[in-house]
């Protein structure tokens, strides 16, 4: 089996999880990542791989031969001053890889559903109008087609994933209820949609097999609900109190008050249909339920 040289820009949870699946199902890979941190070698679930000093200001040099060797790119690294440090710094080692014709296969551009930006609470696909209202949502808007153009430029394989909000077995409500770090914010008709990380990482991991290029996925679970209607469910679960509620003008946070402006469900069927993919957290009830009789 040739091997898949990855290389992840940024190490969060979801490329974490997707490493951790490689891992599982045996795949000859290797591991290559960035930091804000200095250059070091790490170990990660007893993979040894490198990772490289790289933020907005400066890079390790060696990161370039990696990038030049890298087969798999996984970029998860958020826009920074309003670009994408990624282009910003490696565009031309991209036109590189297209003059040379090496053998790149698989990129993976992780965005977010804020680009869709306020929808009234209606359901929303990868065919709506994206009308970010929060700078996060802009920024990530104008990193997507920046992507978009550098692969139609180069000839480069793309995807892009539409993530909405992530939680985990390490992150998630009841952790935040217990810690008393939540509060119901009280608005009408306000829909979130969520997808727990590992799915998110099972379909990264579908995509290795199954590729098709230049294309757009909302990377979601099956309900959308209210914070409101989740917090009340996950305060049930682990039989707590209620917290505070408090109506959005009172919010402290701009970005948070930005954040409860918009309101949308996010249609998950091109994705399912597309990878022939069934959720293992379907809902949030399902993932709530998992973590509270398994991990807390």
């Amino acid at each position: 089996m040739e091997q898949k040289k990855l290389l992840c820009f940024g190490f969060g949870q979801v490329a974490k999880n997707f490493v951790k699946l490689l891992k599982i199902e045996k795949i000859n890979f290797q591991l290559s990542t960035t930091s804000r941190e200095k250059t070091q070698n790490k170990i990660f679930e007893n993979i040894d791989y490198q990772s490289f000093n790289f933020d907005e200001k400066k890079f390790d040099i060696n990161l370039i031969k990696r990038l030049d060797e890298a087969s798999h790119i996984l970029v998860s690294i958020p826009p920074v001053s309003e670009s994408d440090i990624v282009i910003k710094n490696f565009k031309q080692n991209f036109k590189q890889k297209f003059k040379d014709k090496k053998k790149i296969k698989w990129i993976t551009y992780l965005s977010a559903t804020s680009v869709y930006g306020n929808h009234n609470g209606e359901w929303v696909d990868e065919t709506s109008k994206t009308e970010p209202t929060s700078i996060n949502g802009i920024e990530r808007l104008k990193a997507e087609q920046s992507w978009i153009a550098l692969a139609e430029e180069y000839n480069l394989p793309l995807q892009i994933f539409r993530l909405s909000g992530i939680y985990s077995n390490q992150f998630n409500i009841l952790k935040r209820l217990k810690a008393g770090e939540v509060k119901i914010i009280k608005k009408k008709n306000q829909f979130f949609s969520r997808i727990h990380v590992e799915d998110i990482a099972k379909i990264l991991f579908k995509s290795l097999e199954h590729f098709k290029n230049r294309e757009i996925y909302n990377i979601s679970d099956d309900r959308p609900a209210s914070m409101e209607e989740v917090v009340k469910y996950a305060t049930a679960l682990i039989g707590c109190n209620e917290p505070k509620s408090i109506e959005i003008d009172e919010i402290q946070s701009t970005m948070l008050k930005n954040f409860y402006k918009d309101s949308k469900k996010v249609d998950n069927r091109k994705m399912k249909n597309f990878f022939n993919y069934k959720l293992k957290y379907s809902t949030y009830i399902k993932g709530l339920n998992y973590i509270n009789n398994n991990i807390i």
